[in-house]
């Protein structure tokens, strides 16, 4: 992941509704769910929540996945995968010490 990769996914998380939708979709995988889940979860207009939806998928976050005649909307895990390996080998800095936590805690909660 880039640098601009990077920038640009944590951009699009930086919304309260964004980023309430991206966690709604990551803990619907694999399944994900349909735009109009989405946009009664958000409690937004369609019109409202589809701009953000569309900063969500440029940003390489979300796939859109259409399903007969539902949109089908997914979290990309991977693209999640290596914006936090991003952040974490940036952080470090090459010392594995630092994130040593940050790996234990994400192994009991998971």
């Amino acid at each position: 992941m880039t640098t601009d990769d990077a920038l640009a996914a944590l951009a699009s998380l930086a919304h309260p509704t964004r980023l309430a939708a991206f966690r709604l979709l990551v803990q619907a995988e694999p399944d994900g769910l349909s735009t109009g889940q989405l946009v009664d979860a958000s409690g937004l207009s369609q019109s409202t929540f589809s701009s953000h939806l569309a900063i969500l998928v440029a940003a390489g976050l979300v796939i859109p996945d259409k399903r007969g005649r539902q949109m089908i909307q997914r979290a990309d895990i991977e693209r999640l995968r290596a914006l936090m390996l991003f952040l974490a080998k940036d952080c470090c800095g090459g010392r594995a010490e630092l994130c040593a936590p940050l790996v234990t805690e994400l192994a009991d909660c998971c």
